[in-house]
């Protein structure tokens, strides 16, 4: 049986990283260029599910959702603007390569969670393994899209 504590921990602490990556989707999409907006747009969209199938687990799983610990990654998100960057009043001009590499790295834990309950599915009938599977497949697509993104920024403020 799965420590209930631990898991609780866990799973609020991805709800926490989870409201700090919407965050950061949101804020990208009104800042990046049209052709990577509109994509960004579509992840956010999937993103904001995502999230809702998060706590949908979290619910079957008898797990609490943390309002403070949801803050917490809204607020860390804010925080994260607040770097020293040698751009006051304006957005680095690596500030595009830098975000899609934040949301790189926040999709490749939303895939891990879901790996993390698969395995607990296997033991646990309140969540379907059918449903993690699906939702492993949806975030790998979103780490490609955003990896395909990301080059293209790189190519953009990087390249001559």
């Amino acid at each position: 049986m799965t420590d209930p504590r631990s898991l609780s921990t866990y799973l609020n602490d991805h709800l926490a990283m989870a409201t700090a990556g919407i965050e950061l989707l949101r804020r990208a999409t009104g800042s990046h260029p049209r052709h990577r907006a509109e994509e960004l747009t579509r992840l956010r969209d999937e993103a904001r599910a995502d999230l809702e199938s998060l706590r949908s687990v979290m619910r079957r799983l008898e797990v609490a959702e943390s309002r403070p610990m949801a803050a917490l990654g809204w607020l860390g998100e804010k925080a994260g603007r607040l770097k020293p960057n040698g751009y006051l009043l304006r957005r680095s001009p690596l500030a595009d390569v830098i975000e899609l590499e934040g949301l790189l790295a926040a999709v490749e834990g939303k895939i891990a969670c879901w790996q993390v309950l698969r395995t607990i599915a296997v033991m646990d009938d309140r969540v379907g393994a059918d449903e993690l599977d699906t939702l492993v497949g949806r975030a790998e697509d979103q780490a490609a899209r955003l990896h395909t993104l990301h080059l293209q920024a790189v190519r953009e403020r990087l390249l001559p």
